[in-house]
C-alpha cells in the first residue's frame, strides 16, 4: 500500500511541475527508472487534459492573449516565434511546466495533437535528464 501512495504522489505531483515530482521519488525511495516514468506521465497528463479538455481555460486564454499582445513578448513567447511549436513544445516542460506550456501553446493557436506530440518528446528527454541527473548526484553525495 505504500508504493501504491508513493507512486500516486510522484505522478501527482508530476502534473504540477517536473522538477517537483523527481526530488519526490527519490525521497519516497522510489527507483529512478520508476520515478522517470511517473513523473513524466504525470507531466503528459497534465498537458493532455490542459490540450484537449481545457476547452473552457483554451478560450479564456486565447481571449486573453488576443487583447493583450505582450505574450508574444514572454520568453515563451519569444521561443515561439523563433522555434515555433517544437521549441515550445520541447522547452516548456523544463522553463514553465507542462499545464503552463500547454496553456501557452493553445493561446498561440498551435495545433493541439502536434503541441502535444511535442511536449511529449519534451516531457521524455527532460523526465530522463533530470532523473538520471539527480540520480548521479545522489550516488556522488551517497556513496554505498
Amino acid at each position: 500500500m505504500n508504493h501504491i501512495f508513493s507512486w500516486i504522489s510522484v505522478l501527482g505531483s508530476g502534473m504540477f511541475e517536473l522538477w517537483l515530482a523527481i526530488p519526490l521519488g527519490f525521497t519516497l525511495q522510489l527507483h529512478p527508472v520508476t520515478t522517470g516514468i511517473l513523473s513524466g506521465l504525470g507531466s503528459w497528463l497534465s498537458a493532455l487534459i490542459i490540450i484537449f479538455f481545457g476547452s473552457s481555460l483554451r478560450e479564456w486564454l486565447i481571449r486573453r492573449f488576443q487583447k493583450n499582445k505582450n505574450g508574444k513578448n514572454s520568453r515563451m513567447g519569444r521561443i515561439w516565434n523563433r522555434y515555433g511549436i517544437i521549441g515550445l513544445g520541447f522547452l516548456s516542460p523544463l522553463l514553465t511546466g507542462s499545464p503552463l506550456g500547454a496553456a501557452i501553446g493553445i493561446s498561440f493557436n498551435a495545433e493541439p495533437r502536434k503541441l502535444l506530440l511535442w511536449m511529449g518528446v519534451g516531457i521524455v528527454f527532460w523526465s530522463a535528464v533530470l532523473t538520471t541527473a539527480a540520480a548521479y548526484g545522489l550516488m556522488l553525495i551517497m556513496p554505498e
